[in-house]
């Protein structure tokens, strides 16, 4: 950075002492605040070359500071003056713009056409029909339940996904949960447990993750005690399981101990102090057929709602095993939300975020085959969660094989998250992810659950707006033929083409088992994962 000379402790002890004969001079001639400048300077010169934990400093006193001022602000320049509008991650600039006009009720029209390149690999699009149908005929509603379940959902093609108070302000709970109430769309309360401010009038689905927040023992067991006291309430409409998330699959939950107020070490049973670390893995169950028995229980003592499990796809055999045991036992659970390697958190090793876990789309095509293929398809929902922030996302990833959608981090954004990536820091500048007083009761309630109810229906307006120009009324009619991908210059391949989809009841036949699921079925084993 800098080139250092052998006599560089000669300039800088000069310096020093040049500052300190400054000062002491305008002192002496009254001009006290430049005094009080140049020896605060020389002070901070003198700290820099006798500390010892940077480098920097000790070889460039004073200057080398800059260089930790820039880093500082660092992502604040890079957000708002040289990044494109398509370069960022994990959301754009586009991405996120559509989303805060359509939170605000602004006009989220484009002019002059597209600014994205229409023939570069990876774009995509669908096919529209020359017939298309008014998007008021479209139906997104979806019936979860099957016939092992007795209270039946009529859910939203459009819900919030799993963010746990803790990990959320109280604020931004609270208005999530309103404006679910307002748009008559499922609010997941995340594994931190259920809250008095996720009961606002808005449908819950409850979590459970491993460590069993709100309804655990001493031990950190499963109380089905306190499960079933919670589950009772009208609010609860699904229960599901957390085996895993997206951001850290195979990790288990992690609530800083920055983030952790005695409120929420109340909630969770947890002492104050520590990191709040749920185990990797359920200690209700321990295999595929009691994951299916576990399901069973969780359905008698919620009086019979609809039980799910979620998780982020790793080895296929593991995936199939739960299939041979939902076969063997002949317990399926209602829904399956498919999580993906791209999904968010507020807080996991960088490892996991970037290099463990299968992606979203790649996950959804592989459970419907495998579902599918077991002859199972018909009992359980799949639900799509991971990065999906507008009408296009619902209608590929339906198309892909989902029926449903949970989305979180758009749901953020439309409470004013800015992604200023400081989530795991209690630092967030618009009060969603932080428990600091001082920033989170500037997030208003009142303001904010518009923005999410607004959000989610100008969303669900454009996915029926597109199923309607695809001519089709209703969304199950979507498949992996309607949706186009360019993979070079020259090819393009809709979804059906990228990913092969088998057969109804193909795996149970060693005639009919895909050659590329064969090994992976062989070696899935019901009672062990």
């Amino acid at each position: 950075m800098f080139h250092i000379s052998e006599r560089r402790k000669w300039y800088i002890g000069f310096g020093i002492v040049l500052l300190i004969i400054l000062g002491i001079l305008t002192l002496w001639h009254s001009m006290h605040m430049i005094a009080i400048f140049l020896i605060l300077l020389a002070l901070v010169a003198i700290y820099d070359v006798t500390q010892k934990k940077h480098t920097i400093l000790r070889n460039f006193p004073i200057l080398g500071h800059m260089r930790f001022i820039l880093e500082f602000f660092r992502p604040e320049i890079q957000q708002y003056f040289i990044a494109t509008d398509e370069s960022e991650r994990p959301f754009d600039r586009q991405t996120r713009t559509l989303i805060y006009e359509r939170a605000k009720g602004l006009e989220d029209t484009l002019p002059f056409g597209t600014e994205r390149d229409i023939t570069k690999p990876g774009y995509e699009w669908v096919l529209h029909s020359l017939s298309p149908v008014h998007p008021k005929d479209v139906n997104p509603r979806i019936h979860i339940g099957n016939h092992q379940c007795t209270k039946p959902y009529l859910a939203s093609c459009l819900n919030i996904s799993a963010m746990s108070y803790g990990a959320l302000s109280k604020n931004a709970i609270i208005a999530l949960n309103k404006g679910a109430k307002l748009g008559g769309f499922c609010h997941n309360t995340g594994e931190g447990g259920l809250t008095k401010f996720h009961l606002q009038g808005g449908d819950i689905t409850l979590q459970i993750g491993t460590g069993y927040f709100g309804f655990r023992t001493k031990e950190g067991k499963f109380c089905p005690e306190k499960f079933q006291k919670q589950a009772a309430l009208d609010e609860i409409k699904m229960i599901e399981i957390k085996l895993s998330q997206g951001a850290k699959p195979a990790h288990g939950g992690v609530l800083p101990k920055e983030k952790l107020t005695p409120e929420i070490a109340k909630i969770r049973d947890v002492p104050m102090g520590e990191d709040v670390l749920s185990p990797p893995a359920h200690t209700a169950f321990n295999s595929p057929e009691t994951l299916c028995q576990f399901i069973q229980k969780l359905r008698e003592l919620s009086g019979g709602k609809p039980i799910g499990f979620k998780l982020c796809i790793g080895r296929k055999t593991e995936f199939f095993a739960i299939c041979k045991a939902m076969i063997k036992t002949q317990i399926y659970p209602d829904f399956i939300t498919v999580d993906g390697a791209e999904g968010g958190t507020g807080a996991a090793p960088e490892e996991y975020v970037n290099y463990i876990g299968v992606p979203l789309e790649d996950a959804i095509a592989f459970v419907h085959n495998a579902l599918v293929g077991s002859g199972i398809r018909e009992h359980i929902k799949i639900i799509a969660s991971g990065k999906t922030a507008n009408g296009f996302d619902i209608v590929k990833r339906i198309a892909l094989g989902a029926d449903l959608i949970n989305s979180a981090r758009a749901m953020m954004l439309s409470l004013g998250c800015i992604q200023s990536k400081q989530c795991d820091r209690n630092t967030c500048p618009t009060g969603v992810a932080t428990q600091n007083p001082r920033l989170y009761r500037a997030l208003d309630i009142d303001d904010k659950k518009e923005r999410v109810y607004r959000f989610h229906k100008a969303t669900v307006k454009s996915f029926t707006e597109i199923v309607g120009a695809m001519g089709l009324k209703d969304p199950a009619e979507l498949t992996p033929s309607r949706v186009m991908r360019r993979i070079d210059e020259q090819s393009v391949k809709s979804l059906d083409e990228v990913y092969h989809y088998v057969q109804k009841d193909s795996f149970l036949n060693k005639d009919t088992l895909p050659e590329q699921y064969k090994k992976y079925w062989e070696q899935a084993n019901s009672s062990t994962f």
